[in-house]
Protein backbone atom coordinates (compact mmCIF):
# COMPACT_ATOMS: atom_id res chain seq x y z
CA UNK A 1 0.00 0.00 0.00
CA UNK A 2 3.01 2.34 0.03
CA UNK A 3 3.52 4.98 -2.68
CA UNK A 4 6.19 3.83 -5.11
CA UNK A 5 6.38 7.01 -7.21
CA UNK A 6 4.61 10.31 -7.43
CA UNK A 7 4.61 13.24 -9.82
CA UNK A 8 2.80 16.52 -9.27
CA UNK A 9 1.92 18.42 -12.42
CA UNK A 10 0.02 21.68 -12.80
CA UNK A 11 -2.25 22.16 -15.79
CA UNK A 12 -4.37 24.99 -17.11
CA UNK A 13 -7.62 24.79 -19.00
CA UNK A 14 -8.21 27.00 -22.02
CA UNK A 15 -9.45 26.79 -25.57
CA UNK A 16 -7.14 28.16 -28.26
CA UNK A 17 -7.99 28.26 -31.93
CA UNK A 18 -5.84 29.62 -34.74
CA UNK A 19 -8.10 31.17 -37.36
CA UNK A 20 -6.53 31.01 -40.82
CA UNK A 21 -9.41 31.35 -43.25
CA UNK A 22 -10.04 32.95 -46.66
CA UNK A 23 -11.68 36.37 -46.42
CA UNK A 24 -12.28 39.45 -48.56
CA UNK A 25 -8.62 40.52 -48.18
CA UNK A 26 -6.87 37.18 -48.66
CA UNK A 27 -6.39 34.84 -45.69
CA UNK A 28 -6.68 35.74 -42.03
CA UNK A 29 -4.31 34.65 -39.30
CA UNK A 30 -5.08 35.17 -35.64
CA UNK A 31 -5.42 33.47 -32.27
CA UNK A 32 -8.76 33.04 -30.56
CA UNK A 33 -8.58 32.38 -26.81
CA UNK A 34 -11.67 31.06 -25.03
CA UNK A 35 -13.80 32.30 -27.89
CA UNK A 36 -12.34 35.84 -27.97
CA UNK A 37 -10.13 37.12 -30.81
CA UNK A 38 -6.73 38.06 -29.37
CA UNK A 39 -4.34 40.63 -30.79
CA UNK A 40 -0.94 39.01 -30.23
CA UNK A 41 1.64 41.31 -28.63
CA UNK A 42 5.14 40.01 -28.20
CA UNK A 43 8.57 39.24 -29.55
CA UNK A 44 10.84 36.52 -30.89
CA UNK A 45 12.97 34.78 -28.29
CA UNK A 46 16.46 33.46 -29.02
CA UNK A 47 18.72 31.40 -26.72
CA UNK A 48 19.85 33.57 -23.82
CA UNK A 49 23.31 32.06 -23.49
CA UNK A 50 25.85 30.52 -25.84
CA UNK A 51 25.97 27.64 -23.31
CA UNK A 52 22.38 26.98 -22.33
CA UNK A 53 23.29 25.34 -19.03
CA UNK A 54 23.97 28.88 -17.78
CA UNK A 55 20.24 29.62 -18.07
CA UNK A 56 19.21 28.97 -14.45
CA UNK A 57 15.85 29.58 -12.78
CA UNK A 58 16.80 33.17 -11.97
CA UNK A 59 17.48 33.78 -15.67
CA UNK A 60 14.02 32.57 -16.65
CA UNK A 61 12.36 34.61 -13.92
CA UNK A 62 14.11 37.77 -15.16
CA UNK A 63 13.13 36.91 -18.72
CA UNK A 64 9.45 36.55 -17.90
CA UNK A 65 9.51 39.63 -15.67
CA UNK A 66 10.55 41.53 -18.80
CA UNK A 67 7.88 39.87 -20.93
CA UNK A 68 5.07 40.62 -18.48
CA UNK A 69 6.29 44.16 -17.73
CA UNK A 70 6.12 44.96 -21.45
CA UNK A 71 2.43 43.94 -21.59
CA UNK A 72 3.17 41.02 -23.91
CA UNK A 73 0.83 38.06 -24.29
CA UNK A 74 2.90 35.90 -26.67
CA UNK A 75 6.50 34.87 -27.26
CA UNK A 76 7.81 33.01 -30.29
CA UNK A 77 10.56 30.43 -29.74
CA UNK A 78 12.56 30.87 -32.93
CA UNK A 79 13.47 27.80 -34.98
CA UNK A 80 17.16 28.68 -35.10
CA UNK A 81 17.60 28.12 -31.38
CA UNK A 82 16.68 25.17 -29.18
CA UNK A 83 13.66 23.70 -27.43
CA UNK A 84 13.42 25.36 -24.04
CA UNK A 85 13.41 23.62 -20.69
CA UNK A 86 10.46 23.02 -18.39
CA UNK A 87 10.98 26.21 -16.38
CA UNK A 88 10.34 28.37 -19.45
CA UNK A 89 7.01 26.72 -20.21
CA UNK A 90 5.97 26.55 -16.54
CA UNK A 91 6.41 30.31 -16.22
CA UNK A 92 4.54 30.91 -19.47
CA UNK A 93 1.70 28.72 -18.16
CA UNK A 94 1.54 30.53 -14.81
CA UNK A 95 1.67 34.01 -16.31
CA UNK A 96 -0.71 33.46 -19.21
CA UNK A 97 1.86 34.01 -21.97
CA UNK A 98 1.14 32.06 -25.16
CA UNK A 99 4.10 30.30 -26.76
CA UNK A 100 4.51 30.07 -30.52
CA UNK A 101 6.70 26.98 -30.78
CA UNK A 102 8.87 26.51 -33.84
CA UNK A 103 10.41 23.14 -34.53
CA UNK A 104 14.17 23.62 -34.59
CA UNK A 105 14.82 24.28 -38.26
CA UNK A 106 15.91 27.65 -39.55
CA UNK A 107 16.99 29.58 -42.61
CA UNK A 108 18.37 26.82 -44.85
CA UNK A 109 17.33 23.63 -46.69
CA UNK A 110 17.83 20.39 -44.76
CA UNK A 111 18.66 16.80 -45.78
CA UNK A 112 15.67 14.54 -46.41
CA UNK A 113 17.13 11.03 -46.63
CA UNK A 114 15.43 8.31 -44.60
CA UNK A 115 18.04 8.26 -41.84
CA UNK A 116 17.85 12.01 -41.30
CA UNK A 117 14.05 12.01 -41.31
CA UNK A 118 13.98 9.20 -38.74
CA UNK A 119 16.09 11.43 -36.51
CA UNK A 120 13.73 14.36 -37.15
CA UNK A 121 10.74 12.20 -36.25
CA UNK A 122 12.34 11.01 -33.00
CA UNK A 123 13.19 14.57 -31.96
CA UNK A 124 9.72 15.84 -32.84
CA UNK A 125 7.96 13.03 -30.98
CA UNK A 126 10.06 13.59 -27.88
CA UNK A 127 9.38 17.31 -27.74
CA UNK A 128 5.69 17.14 -28.61
CA UNK A 129 5.13 14.62 -25.80
CA UNK A 130 7.19 16.79 -23.45
CA UNK A 131 5.40 20.06 -24.25
CA UNK A 132 1.88 19.22 -25.41
CA UNK A 133 0.25 19.49 -21.97
CA UNK A 134 1.54 23.00 -21.34
CA UNK A 135 -1.47 25.30 -21.85
CA UNK A 136 0.87 28.06 -23.02
CA UNK A 137 1.93 26.15 -26.16
CA UNK A 138 -0.54 27.47 -28.71
CA UNK A 139 0.89 26.53 -32.12
CA UNK A 140 3.44 24.20 -33.69
CA UNK A 141 5.36 25.77 -36.56
CA UNK A 142 7.53 23.63 -38.80
CA UNK A 143 10.43 26.01 -39.26
CA UNK A 144 11.75 29.53 -39.60
CA UNK A 145 12.25 30.85 -43.15
CA UNK A 146 13.29 27.55 -44.77
CA UNK A 147 10.85 27.81 -47.69
CA UNK A 148 11.57 31.54 -47.82
CA UNK A 149 15.26 30.77 -48.29
CA UNK A 150 14.59 28.27 -51.09
CA UNK A 151 12.28 30.67 -52.93
CA UNK A 152 13.95 34.03 -52.52
CA UNK A 153 17.54 33.90 -51.31
CA UNK A 154 19.24 33.23 -54.63
CA UNK A 155 20.02 29.53 -54.25
CA UNK A 156 18.79 28.95 -57.80
CA UNK A 157 21.69 31.08 -59.05
CA UNK A 158 24.18 28.80 -57.30
CA UNK A 159 22.67 25.32 -57.46
CA UNK A 160 21.52 23.16 -60.36
CA UNK A 161 17.84 22.54 -61.12
CA UNK A 162 18.23 19.00 -59.80
CA UNK A 163 19.50 20.25 -56.45
CA UNK A 164 16.77 22.90 -56.26
CA UNK A 165 14.13 20.26 -56.97
CA UNK A 166 15.63 18.22 -54.15
CA UNK A 167 15.37 21.20 -51.77
CA UNK A 168 11.68 21.59 -52.59
CA UNK A 169 11.00 17.86 -52.33
CA UNK A 170 12.78 17.72 -48.98
CA UNK A 171 10.77 20.67 -47.71
CA UNK A 172 7.47 19.00 -48.57
CA UNK A 173 8.54 15.66 -47.08
CA UNK A 174 9.63 17.21 -43.80
CA UNK A 175 7.29 20.13 -43.23
CA UNK A 176 4.15 19.27 -45.20
CA UNK A 177 4.08 15.52 -44.54
CA UNK A 178 6.22 14.20 -41.67
CA UNK A 179 5.84 16.89 -38.99
CA UNK A 180 2.11 17.59 -39.47
CA UNK A 181 1.41 13.85 -39.34
CA UNK A 182 3.26 13.56 -36.02
CA UNK A 183 1.47 16.61 -34.60
CA UNK A 184 -1.87 15.15 -35.69
CA UNK A 185 -1.00 11.86 -34.00
CA UNK A 186 0.33 13.22 -30.71
CA UNK A 187 -1.28 16.65 -30.27
CA UNK A 188 -4.32 16.66 -32.57
CA UNK A 189 -5.96 19.73 -31.07
CA UNK A 190 -3.02 22.01 -31.86
CA UNK A 191 -2.71 24.10 -35.03
CA UNK A 192 0.26 23.24 -37.25
CA UNK A 193 1.84 25.80 -39.60
CA UNK A 194 4.31 24.41 -42.13
CA UNK A 195 6.69 27.35 -41.79
CA UNK A 196 6.98 31.01 -40.89
CA UNK A 197 6.31 33.03 -42.93
CA UNK A 198 3.78 30.70 -44.50
CA UNK A 199 3.16 32.79 -47.65
CA UNK A 200 3.94 36.48 -47.21
CA UNK A 201 7.17 38.01 -48.47
CA UNK A 202 8.15 41.64 -47.86
CA UNK A 203 9.29 42.14 -51.44
CA UNK A 204 5.88 41.09 -52.78
CA UNK A 205 3.39 43.43 -51.16
CA UNK A 206 0.27 41.62 -52.38
CA UNK A 207 1.36 38.58 -50.34
CA UNK A 208 1.01 40.54 -47.07
CA UNK A 209 -2.72 39.80 -47.29
CA UNK A 210 -2.03 36.11 -46.59
CA UNK A 211 -1.07 34.66 -43.23
CA UNK A 212 1.95 35.64 -41.16
CA UNK A 213 4.78 37.81 -42.49
CA UNK A 214 8.42 38.62 -41.82
CA UNK A 215 8.80 42.22 -42.99
CA UNK A 216 12.43 43.16 -43.61
CA UNK A 217 11.95 46.07 -46.01
CA UNK A 218 12.96 48.19 -43.04
CA UNK A 219 16.54 47.20 -42.20
CA UNK A 220 17.60 44.76 -44.95
CA UNK A 221 15.68 46.69 -47.64
CA UNK A 222 16.83 50.09 -46.26
CA UNK A 223 13.25 51.38 -46.53
CA UNK A 224 12.20 54.28 -44.28
CA UNK A 225 10.21 53.59 -41.13
CA UNK A 226 7.16 55.24 -42.70
CA UNK A 227 6.55 52.25 -45.00
CA UNK A 228 5.45 50.34 -41.91
CA UNK A 229 2.28 52.45 -41.90
CA UNK A 230 1.21 51.10 -45.28
CA UNK A 231 2.85 47.68 -45.61
CA UNK A 232 0.81 46.01 -42.89
CA UNK A 233 0.39 42.20 -42.91
CA UNK A 234 -2.34 40.03 -41.43
CA UNK A 235 0.06 38.96 -38.67
CA UNK A 236 3.62 40.24 -38.24
CA UNK A 237 5.74 37.40 -36.89
CA UNK A 238 9.06 39.19 -37.51
CA UNK A 239 10.31 42.70 -38.14
CA UNK A 240 13.13 44.56 -36.50
CA UNK A 241 15.82 47.20 -36.32
CA UNK A 242 19.21 47.20 -34.65
CA UNK A 243 20.94 49.30 -32.03
CA UNK A 244 24.10 49.17 -29.99
CA UNK A 245 23.61 48.28 -26.32
CA UNK A 246 24.19 51.12 -23.89
CA UNK A 247 27.73 52.14 -22.99
CA UNK A 248 28.03 50.20 -19.74
CA UNK A 249 27.51 47.01 -21.75
CA UNK A 250 29.90 48.10 -24.51
CA UNK A 251 32.57 48.70 -21.86
CA UNK A 252 32.43 45.01 -20.91
CA UNK A 253 33.96 44.06 -24.28
CA UNK A 254 35.68 47.19 -25.62
CA UNK A 255 38.35 49.65 -24.57
CA UNK A 256 38.14 53.36 -25.29
CA UNK A 257 40.38 53.04 -28.36
CA UNK A 258 37.73 50.70 -29.82
CA UNK A 259 34.94 53.31 -29.56
CA UNK A 260 34.38 53.59 -33.30
CA UNK A 261 31.71 51.84 -35.37
CA UNK A 262 34.44 50.82 -37.83
CA UNK A 263 36.76 49.31 -35.22
CA UNK A 264 37.43 45.58 -35.42
CA UNK A 265 35.98 45.08 -31.95
CA UNK A 266 32.68 46.74 -32.91
CA UNK A 267 32.53 44.80 -36.16
CA UNK A 268 33.12 41.51 -34.34
CA UNK A 269 30.21 42.30 -32.03
CA UNK A 270 27.88 43.00 -34.96
CA UNK A 271 25.69 40.16 -36.23
CA UNK A 272 24.49 41.77 -39.46
CA UNK A 273 26.72 42.26 -42.50
CA UNK A 274 25.07 45.64 -43.15
CA UNK A 275 24.69 46.50 -39.46
CA UNK A 276 26.71 49.53 -38.40
CA UNK A 277 26.47 51.06 -41.85
CA UNK A 278 22.67 50.70 -41.83
CA UNK A 279 22.34 52.25 -38.37
CA UNK A 280 24.29 55.30 -39.57
CA UNK A 281 22.31 55.50 -42.82
CA UNK A 282 19.01 55.61 -40.94
CA UNK A 283 20.44 58.05 -38.41
CA UNK A 284 21.42 60.42 -41.22
CA UNK A 285 17.81 60.19 -42.41
CA UNK A 286 16.11 61.05 -39.11
CA UNK A 287 18.61 62.62 -36.69
CA UNK A 288 21.63 64.90 -36.56
CA UNK A 289 24.25 62.14 -36.55
CA UNK A 290 26.77 62.67 -33.72
CA UNK A 291 30.50 62.37 -34.31
CA UNK A 292 31.13 61.31 -30.72
CA UNK A 293 30.78 57.54 -30.29
CA UNK A 294 28.91 57.62 -26.98
CA UNK A 295 26.40 60.11 -28.39
CA UNK A 296 26.04 57.91 -31.48
CA UNK A 297 25.18 54.94 -29.27
CA UNK A 298 22.56 56.97 -27.37
CA UNK A 299 20.92 58.33 -30.53
CA UNK A 300 20.90 54.83 -32.02
CA UNK A 301 19.05 53.48 -29.00
CA UNK A 302 16.49 56.28 -29.27
CA UNK A 303 16.09 55.72 -33.02
CA UNK A 304 15.53 51.97 -32.63
CA UNK A 305 12.86 52.67 -30.04
CA UNK A 306 11.05 55.28 -32.11
CA UNK A 307 11.27 53.33 -35.37
CA UNK A 308 9.96 50.12 -33.85
CA UNK A 309 7.24 52.03 -31.99
CA UNK A 310 6.15 53.34 -35.39
CA UNK A 311 5.67 49.79 -36.67
CA UNK A 312 4.06 48.38 -33.53
CA UNK A 313 1.51 51.19 -33.52
CA UNK A 314 0.70 50.62 -37.20
CA UNK A 315 0.02 46.94 -36.57
CA UNK A 316 -2.17 47.47 -33.53
CA UNK A 317 -3.97 50.43 -35.12
CA UNK A 318 -4.89 48.29 -38.14
CA UNK A 319 -6.76 45.67 -36.17
CA UNK A 320 -8.68 43.56 -37.22
CA UNK A 321 -6.89 43.38 -40.60
CA UNK A 322 -3.66 42.82 -38.65
CA UNK A 323 -4.06 40.65 -35.57
CA UNK A 324 -0.61 40.39 -34.08
CA UNK A 325 2.94 41.68 -33.98
CA UNK A 326 5.97 39.74 -32.71
CA UNK A 327 9.06 41.84 -33.20
CA UNK A 328 12.58 40.62 -33.75
CA UNK A 329 14.00 40.23 -31.15
CA UNK A 330 13.44 40.09 -27.41
CA UNK A 331 16.89 39.26 -26.02
CA UNK A 332 20.59 38.66 -26.66
CA UNK A 333 22.85 35.66 -26.10
CA UNK A 334 26.02 37.75 -25.61
CA UNK A 335 27.01 41.46 -25.40
CA UNK A 336 26.41 42.54 -28.98
CA UNK A 337 24.97 45.06 -31.43
CA UNK A 338 21.63 43.54 -32.38
CA UNK A 339 17.88 43.82 -32.91
CA UNK A 340 17.14 43.10 -29.24
CA UNK A 341 14.99 45.15 -26.89
CA UNK A 342 16.83 43.86 -23.79
CA UNK A 343 20.59 43.43 -23.84
CA UNK A 344 22.65 40.53 -22.53
CA UNK A 345 23.00 42.07 -19.06
CA UNK A 346 19.23 42.60 -18.77
CA UNK A 347 19.32 46.33 -19.51
CA UNK A 348 16.18 47.54 -21.26
CA UNK A 349 16.82 49.44 -24.45
CA UNK A 350 14.49 52.26 -25.51
CA UNK A 351 12.63 49.74 -27.69
CA UNK A 352 11.45 47.67 -24.72
CA UNK A 353 10.02 50.76 -23.02
CA UNK A 354 8.27 51.79 -26.24
CA UNK A 355 6.87 48.28 -26.75
CA UNK A 356 5.54 48.34 -23.19
CA UNK A 357 3.70 51.60 -23.91
CA UNK A 358 2.27 50.49 -27.27
CA UNK A 359 1.21 47.13 -25.80
CA UNK A 360 -0.65 48.66 -22.82
CA UNK A 361 -4.11 47.12 -22.27
CA UNK A 362 -5.61 50.42 -23.41
CA UNK A 363 -3.33 52.43 -25.68
CA UNK A 364 -3.46 55.67 -27.64
CA UNK A 365 -2.04 56.23 -31.10
CA UNK A 366 -1.81 59.53 -32.95
CA UNK A 367 -1.40 59.04 -36.69
CA UNK A 368 -1.06 61.65 -39.42
CA UNK A 369 -2.64 60.55 -42.69
CA UNK A 370 -2.64 63.14 -45.48
CA UNK A 371 -3.96 66.32 -43.82
CA UNK A 372 -5.70 64.58 -40.94
CA UNK A 373 -4.40 63.91 -37.46
CA UNK A 374 -6.29 60.83 -36.29
CA UNK A 375 -6.39 59.56 -32.72
CA UNK A 376 -7.02 55.87 -32.09
CA UNK A 377 -7.90 54.03 -28.91
CA UNK A 378 -6.55 50.47 -28.98
CA UNK A 379 -8.05 48.20 -26.32
CA UNK A 380 -7.51 44.57 -25.36
CA UNK A 381 -10.01 44.78 -22.54
CA UNK A 382 -13.01 42.47 -22.87
CA UNK A 383 -15.45 45.11 -21.62
CA UNK A 384 -16.03 48.70 -22.69
CA UNK A 385 -14.38 51.46 -20.67
CA UNK A 386 -16.99 54.21 -20.47
CA UNK A 387 -17.07 57.82 -19.26
CA UNK A 388 -13.56 58.60 -20.48
CA UNK A 389 -12.31 62.02 -21.52
CA UNK A 390 -9.85 62.50 -24.37
CA UNK A 391 -7.72 65.61 -23.79
CA UNK A 392 -5.77 67.00 -26.74
CA UNK A 393 -3.33 69.90 -26.31
CA UNK A 394 -0.90 71.64 -28.65
CA UNK A 395 2.08 72.80 -26.58
CA UNK A 396 5.15 74.61 -27.82
CA UNK A 397 8.59 73.45 -26.72
CA UNK A 398 8.86 76.31 -24.20
CA UNK A 399 5.63 75.39 -22.46
CA UNK A 400 2.94 77.63 -23.94
CA UNK A 401 -0.37 75.82 -24.44
CA UNK A 402 -1.37 77.02 -27.91
CA UNK A 403 -4.73 75.30 -27.94
CA UNK A 404 -6.55 72.58 -26.07
CA UNK A 405 -9.73 70.58 -26.49
CA UNK A 406 -11.43 67.61 -24.90
CA UNK A 407 -14.20 65.19 -25.77
CA UNK A 408 -16.02 62.29 -24.16
CA UNK A 409 -15.11 58.87 -25.57
CA UNK A 410 -15.53 55.16 -24.93
CA UNK A 411 -12.71 52.63 -25.19
CA UNK A 412 -14.66 49.84 -26.86
CA UNK A 413 -13.85 46.28 -25.90
CA UNK A 414 -11.20 44.35 -27.83
CA UNK A 415 -10.94 46.69 -30.83
CA UNK A 416 -8.86 49.51 -32.25
CA UNK A 417 -10.98 52.49 -33.22
CA UNK A 418 -10.49 56.03 -34.48
CA UNK A 419 -12.18 58.30 -31.92
CA UNK A 420 -11.03 61.80 -32.90
CA UNK A 421 -9.74 63.55 -35.98
CA UNK A 422 -8.67 67.08 -36.85
CA UNK A 423 -7.35 68.92 -39.89
CA UNK A 424 -3.62 69.58 -39.59
CA UNK A 425 -3.69 72.75 -41.71
CA UNK A 426 -6.46 74.19 -39.55
CA UNK A 427 -4.83 73.08 -36.31
CA UNK A 428 -1.18 74.01 -36.64
CA UNK A 429 1.02 76.23 -38.83
CA UNK A 430 4.11 74.98 -40.67
CA UNK A 431 6.32 76.85 -38.22
CA UNK A 432 4.51 75.40 -35.22
CA UNK A 433 5.06 71.87 -36.55
CA UNK A 434 8.78 72.27 -35.85
CA UNK A 435 8.27 73.85 -32.43
CA UNK A 436 5.38 72.05 -30.77
CA UNK A 437 4.07 68.72 -29.53
CA UNK A 438 0.55 67.31 -29.40
CA UNK A 439 -0.08 65.93 -25.93
CA UNK A 440 -2.93 63.42 -25.77
CA UNK A 441 -4.31 61.93 -22.58
CA UNK A 442 -7.16 59.56 -21.85
CA UNK A 443 -8.54 60.08 -18.34
CA UNK A 444 -11.36 58.46 -16.39
CA UNK A 445 -14.09 60.18 -14.39
CA UNK A 446 -11.78 60.32 -11.34
CA UNK A 447 -9.13 62.12 -13.43
CA UNK A 448 -6.80 59.11 -13.44
CA UNK A 449 -4.70 58.87 -16.60
CA UNK A 450 -5.58 55.66 -18.46
CA UNK A 451 -3.27 56.24 -21.45
CA UNK A 452 -1.14 59.01 -22.91
CA UNK A 453 0.82 59.78 -26.05
CA UNK A 454 3.01 62.61 -27.32
CA UNK A 455 2.97 63.30 -31.04
CA UNK A 456 5.68 65.26 -32.87
CA UNK A 457 5.01 66.39 -36.43
CA UNK A 458 8.60 65.71 -37.53
CA UNK A 459 11.57 63.53 -36.72
CA UNK A 460 14.20 65.22 -34.49
CA UNK A 461 16.40 66.48 -37.34
CA UNK A 462 13.50 68.72 -38.41
CA UNK A 463 12.51 69.89 -34.94
CA UNK A 464 13.76 73.10 -33.35
CA UNK A 465 14.63 71.50 -30.04
CA UNK A 466 15.55 74.05 -27.35
CA UNK A 467 18.56 74.01 -25.09
CA UNK A 468 17.36 73.23 -21.59
CA UNK A 469 18.60 72.19 -18.18
CA UNK A 470 16.95 69.38 -16.26
CA UNK A 471 16.45 69.92 -12.53
CA UNK A 472 17.09 66.73 -10.60
CA UNK A 473 16.61 65.53 -7.05
CA UNK A 474 17.48 62.03 -5.88
CA UNK A 475 16.64 60.09 -2.74
CA UNK A 476 17.82 56.64 -1.71
CA UNK A 477 16.05 54.32 0.69
CA UNK A 478 15.61 50.56 1.12
CA UNK A 479 17.77 49.75 -1.89
CA UNK A 480 15.84 52.01 -4.23
CA UNK A 481 16.63 55.31 -5.91
CA UNK A 482 13.79 57.76 -6.48
CA UNK A 483 14.63 60.47 -9.00
CA UNK A 484 12.49 63.54 -9.65
CA UNK A 485 13.12 65.41 -12.89
CA UNK A 486 11.77 68.71 -14.18
CA UNK A 487 12.65 70.91 -17.14
CA UNK A 488 11.62 74.47 -18.03
CA UNK A 489 11.62 73.57 -21.74
CA UNK A 490 11.06 70.32 -23.62
CA UNK A 491 13.71 67.68 -22.97
CA UNK A 492 13.28 64.96 -25.57
CA UNK A 493 14.20 61.29 -25.10
CA UNK A 494 15.65 61.67 -21.61
CA UNK A 495 17.95 58.78 -20.74
CA UNK A 496 18.90 58.09 -17.12
CA UNK A 497 21.77 55.68 -16.50
CA UNK A 498 23.61 54.21 -13.54
CA UNK A 499 26.70 51.97 -13.66
CA UNK A 500 24.84 48.86 -12.46
CA UNK A 501 24.03 46.12 -14.96
CA UNK A 502 20.40 45.05 -15.08
CA UNK A 503 19.03 47.88 -12.95
CA UNK A 504 15.28 48.26 -13.43
CA UNK A 505 13.79 51.69 -14.18
CA UNK A 506 10.09 52.48 -13.95
CA UNK A 507 10.62 54.53 -17.11
CA UNK A 508 13.44 55.70 -19.35
CA UNK A 509 14.02 57.27 -22.78
CA UNK A 510 10.98 59.50 -22.19
CA UNK A 511 9.95 63.00 -23.25
CA UNK A 512 9.96 65.50 -20.39
CA UNK A 513 7.42 68.14 -21.35
CA UNK A 514 7.93 71.78 -20.29
CA UNK A 515 7.20 72.36 -16.62
CA UNK A 516 6.07 68.80 -15.96
CA UNK A 517 7.50 66.69 -13.16
CA UNK A 518 8.65 63.13 -13.79
CA UNK A 519 9.34 60.68 -10.96
CA UNK A 520 11.13 57.42 -11.69
CA UNK A 521 12.46 54.72 -9.42
CA UNK A 522 15.50 52.49 -9.93
CA UNK A 523 15.88 49.08 -8.31
CA UNK A 524 18.27 46.15 -8.63
CA UNK A 525 19.42 43.17 -6.57
CA UNK A 526 22.79 44.91 -6.21
CA UNK A 527 21.16 48.00 -4.72
CA UNK A 528 19.17 45.84 -2.31
CA UNK A 529 22.35 44.10 -1.16
CA UNK A 530 24.04 47.43 -0.49
CA UNK A 531 21.05 48.55 1.60
CA UNK A 532 21.44 45.63 4.03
Amino acid sequence: SSVVAEKLHQIGLRNIRVVAEPDEHGRSFYFEVNGEPMFAKGANYIPGEIMNTLQDDAYYERLFDNIVAANMNMVRIWGGGFYENKKFYDLADELGILVWQDFMFGCTPYPHDDTFLENVADEARYNIKRLRNHPSVSIWCGNNEVEESIKYWGYDKVYTKEIMDGFREGYDKTFRELLPDIVMELDPGKFYLHGSPDTANWGRLESLNYGDAHYWGVWHGRQPFEVLDKNVPRFMSEFGFQSFPEMKTIRTFANEEDFDIESEVMKSHQKSAIGNEAIKEYMDMYYHTPTNFEDFVYVGLVMQGQGMKHGLEAHRRNRPFCMGTLYWQLNDSWPVVSWSGVDYYNNWKAMHYKARDVFAPIGLNVYKENDNLDIYIMSDKLTDANNLTLQVSLIDFKGEVIKSTQTKVTAKANVSEKVFSLSVKDYVTEEQQGNSVVKVELVDNKNNTIAHSNYFFNWPNKLNLPQTKIEQSTTYADGKYTITLKSKYLAKDVFVEIPIQGAQFTDNFFDLLPGEKKVITITSPELLKSAK
